[in-house]
């Protein structure tokens, strides 16, 4: 995890926008499915912020609520920092809006 993920910025950021997601029953925005919001952290489909731009290429991002997405930790994974593929997943909802 890098440094900038450790900040008491970044942990407010990723709860506040867990709960929106729960609330929402947001789905993976890189498979589509159902995200396990009970599942233990670090479980293959539990939930994970991804960051639509990765930190470790755009750090300027880091604690950006609208460049988060909900994912499942698999999902995010194999993402690693390169951009999604076109047409993988399907956004439930907007989430760079401004």
């Amino acid at each position: 995890m890098s440094r900038l993920h450790r900040t008491d910025v970044y942990r407010k950021v990723r709860a506040e926008f867990r709960a929106l997601c729960e609330a929402e029953d947001a789905r993976c925005w890189l498979c589509g499915m159902a995200i396990d919001f009970t599942a233990d952290p670090g479980t293959p489909y539990s939930f994970e912020a991804d960051h639509y731009f990765p930190v470790s290429t755009h750090p300027e991002y880091a604690n950006d609520p609208a460049g988060l997405r909900p994912s499942h930790k698999t999902c995010n994974a194999s993402r690693g920092n390169h951009a999604p593929k076109a047409g993988l997943g399907t956004p439930t909802r907007d989430w760079l809006r401004h």
